[in-house]
């Protein structure tokens, strides 16, 4: 009787430490991807001289982690260090290709799209290692591409005649990414080697869905202090909001939507005081105040006023990455990549990211305007997303950053 006694118990303690073990990593690379996010955002904001701002911050690191399976030296060490860890580790390797799996699979109502190609210069032999790592990399392709030809009239001709990509996610055989970027990597002409397209498009249906009815054209104020009418969607709910301060005392709001399935969910940061810039929050924004958005939003029946919004942005990451410190790998003579490929010197010379995404009532495009509608008054606190805001799309289980962005003025929808 002791020992199958004995035996459970060594069992249960095994169990307790691998669970033990599991929930002290999800939470180590939360907040090393948290760190990543908040860095990507505030230096995009620094270099990118845009109105509304998105990126996806879950994708990016993905396209790293990618260029880190085939990189050595200070090169790997420089996109380690951006991340804060290696995927060369099995069980760093393992945990994001599991998170990144159930991002894909276990939301309802939910349309996500992403695709990550790493181009690379037709007759460049790629070393076995590293395609057979590729291929099983999240919804990676590696492609051989002939990028010798700086004509944009035979562009097209040769997107359709490219040679066919080594190791795939999909079976198509097609070249992923969107075709502009494809095109716009033919265009750098032969001195390209290696070109990474990164696509994200994102579609969300809500858990409790705004009405069409609801809709109507209310004031906005934009940075400089005008005002303009946007499709202001409405409904009175209960949801996750909080109040929070910044290192130098600026208070926002934070309110919290789930999306269908509740497995993601849009979060909203909103400036308490009107006269506060949006800047002042994405300045002092921290990884640590992300978390602490996790334990600091409590359910409250609301108002809820929040604009409809699409946008579409797409940035160049080499003239963003070496501000966090990734600069080999964009420089020819200081790149190593050479388990990629051991007889080409391959460097990185664009890093495209292409972003897309629509907030809608329902999720899907709106209809025409809505016409103007009288509300039920309702003594519950308000929160109305009048004026810039910052928002964020997360994965609830692991608090990963899917999308990160602002808007700061929803009727601009300029790509």
């Amino acid at each position: 009787m002791c020992r199958p006694l004995l035996a459970s118990l060594v069992i249960c303690f095994w169990l307790v430490e691998r669970s033990r073990c599991s929930s002290s990593l999800q939470d180590g690379m939360g907040e090393l991807h948290n760190r990543f996010s908040v860095s990507l955002y505030q230096t995009l904001t620094e270099t990118e001289n845009i109105s509304n701002l998105i990126v996806s911050p879950v994708s990016v690191s993905l396209s790293l982690g990618l260029l880190q399976l085939g990189a050595r030296g200070n090169t790997l060490a420089q996109l380690e260090g951006a991340l804060g860890y290696s995927v060369k580790d099995a069980t760093v390797q393992n945990f994001l290709l599991h998170s990144h799996s159930d991002m894909r699979n276990n939301s309802q109502g939910i349309w996500l799209q992403q695709t990550c190609t790493l181009f690379v210069q037709s007759g460049v032999q790629l070393l076995s290692e590293f395609t057979k790592h590729a291929a099983v990399w999240a919804n990676t392709s590696v492609v051989r591409a002939n990028f010798s030809q700086p004509n944009p009239r035979q562009q097209e001709r040769a997107g359709n005649n490219h040679d066919e990509p080594l190791q795939s996610g999909s079976s198509s055989g097609e070249l992923s990414g969107s075709g502009e970027a494809q095109a716009e990597a033919l265009w750098w002409g032969h001195r390209l080697q290696m070109a990474l397209v990164n696509t994200v498009a994102f579609r969300g249906v809500w858990q409790k869905q705004f009405l069409f009815t609801n809709t109507q054209n209310l004031p906005f104020t934009l940075p400089d202090g005008s005002v303009i009418k946007v499709p202001m969607m409405y409904q009175a709910t209960e949801v996750s909001f909080g109040q929070f301060r910044t290192a130098s005392d600026h208070r926002y709001t934070v309110l919290e939507l789930p999306y269908l399935g509740r497995s993601l969910s849009l979060q909203v940061a909103l400036p308490s005081e009107r006269k506060t810039p949006l800047s002042c929050i994405e300045s002092q924004l921290t990884a640590r105040q992300l978390a602490s958005w996790e334990t600091g939003l409590r359910r409250t029946k609301m108002d809820v006023f929040l604009p409809r919004f699409r946008m579409q942005n797409k940035f160049n990451l080499r003239s963003v990455l070496p501000a966090m410190g990734i600069s080999d790998a964009f420089n020819p003579t200081a790149a190593d990549f050479s388990e990629i490929s051991a007889e080409e010197s391959l460097y990185v010379s664009d890093a495209f990211h292409e972003v897309r995404i629509e907030v809608t009532e329902d999720g899907t495009k709106a209809a025409a305007a809505t016409a103007m509608v009288l509300l039920k008054r309702s003594r519950a606190p308000v929160f109305k997303a009048d004026r810039p805001f910052l928002f964020l799309i997360r994965q609830v289980n692991t608090g990963s950053i899917l999308f990160m962005g602002r808007v700061m003025n929803p009727a601009d929808q300029t790509p």
